[in-house]
């Protein structure tokens, strides 16, 4: 079991908001009760398993951030419950503390060129946890901690996005086969322009809103020019649950935008891209599904 097995409640999740974001409630309502079903169950397992983790490799801690990010994408698809907003959120944010002091002193310990020829798309999860937990801040009606959250959550994309790129920059392989956690690169700038949507809304208008505003646009702009490239690269990956988050994230994202702007025609981009997201969720569904009957079938015809 890997620490960022969460993901799969957090593309669940996603494709669930993106799917009720356009009126599919016959869509959305089943992902969401998977998404909140998913959640305990996999904590459990989690648990039951917390020995097998190796908490000192950075690769773990990062990728239980996808914990922190799976409760603030099932407490935003049950916002409109008081109780669950404030039990997952209470629940993403104890985890994000018990994390982020770990992975600094990580990073600490292993230094700029430790970090370099470690770094991957997954860790971005850091920076996608910390933008869930400032959307649960700003859901609360929390101002000062939602802004807060964001700019920690921009600040750490920046610097995980660096370490990648500096490791691409010198590793030809990494370029060559470019794996699908990379897919994450989009998806935390997309979640960023989710967060500061929601702080711009309610935000009174001024400097302050309108460098929000700009900076939304900015991390929009961010995640759409990584999307031909990645298709390009990475094609073949997508089938996978790091890439379906970010896809379904772009959606949400993307129809946030189009009311922040009045950019209306972001909507059809929205929703075109919900149905891709939507697709490759159920492609992993069915290659998992795959899995579990060729497994089971084999069990099956062993010798007792």
């Amino acid at each position: 079991m890997k620490p960022e097995v969460f993901a799969v409640v957090m593309a669940t999740g996603i494709v669930s908001i993106s799917a009720l974001d356009h009126g599919y409630g016959v869509i959305s309502w089943p992902l969401a009760v998977l998404a909140a079903l998913g959640l305990p169950v996999l904590m459990y397992l989690a648990a039951t398993r917390w020995r097998s983790f190796d908490l000192r490799s950075i690769d773990t801690i990062v990728g239980l951030f996808t914990y922190v990010a799976a409760c603030a994408v099932v407490a935003a698809r049950f916002a409109e419950h008081g109780p669950a907003l404030s039990i997952l959120g209470a629940m993403a944010l104890a985890g994000w503390m018990a994390l982020i002091p770990t992975l600094l002193v990580r990073m600490r310990q292993l230094g700029p060129t430790g970090l370099r020829d470690r770094a991957r798309g997954t860790w971005e999860l850091a920076s996608v946890g910390t933008s869930g937990v400032s959307m649960i801040f700003m859901a609360e009606g929390i101002m000062f901690w939602a802004f807060a959250f964001w700019v920690a959550a921009l600040a750490l994309y920046c610097l995980m996005t660096a370490l990648i790129a500096w490791r691409a920059l010198g590793d030809r392989e990494v370029r060559r086969n470019v794996p699908a956690d990379h897919w994450i690169l989009m998806g935390g700038a997309a979640i960023a322009t989710l967060a500061g949507e929601r702080i711009f809304v309610e935000l009174p208008p001024g400097p302050a809103a309108e460098a929000v505003r700009v900076l939304t646009v900015v991390t929009f702009i961010v995640a759409t020019v990584q999307i031909v490239p990645l298709a390009l690269a990475s094609w073949r990956q997508i089938l996978d649950w790091p890439a379906v988050f970010p896809l379904g994230m772009y959606s949400v994202a993307g129809y946030g935008l189009a009311f922040e702007t009045g950019w209306h025609a972001l909507s059809v981009v929205s929703l075109g891209f919900f149905w891709i997201a939507f697709a490759a969720w159920l492609a992993v569904v069915g290659v998992l599904a795959g899995r579990v009957i060729r497994l089971t079938s084999k069990h099956g015809l062993r010798p007792e």
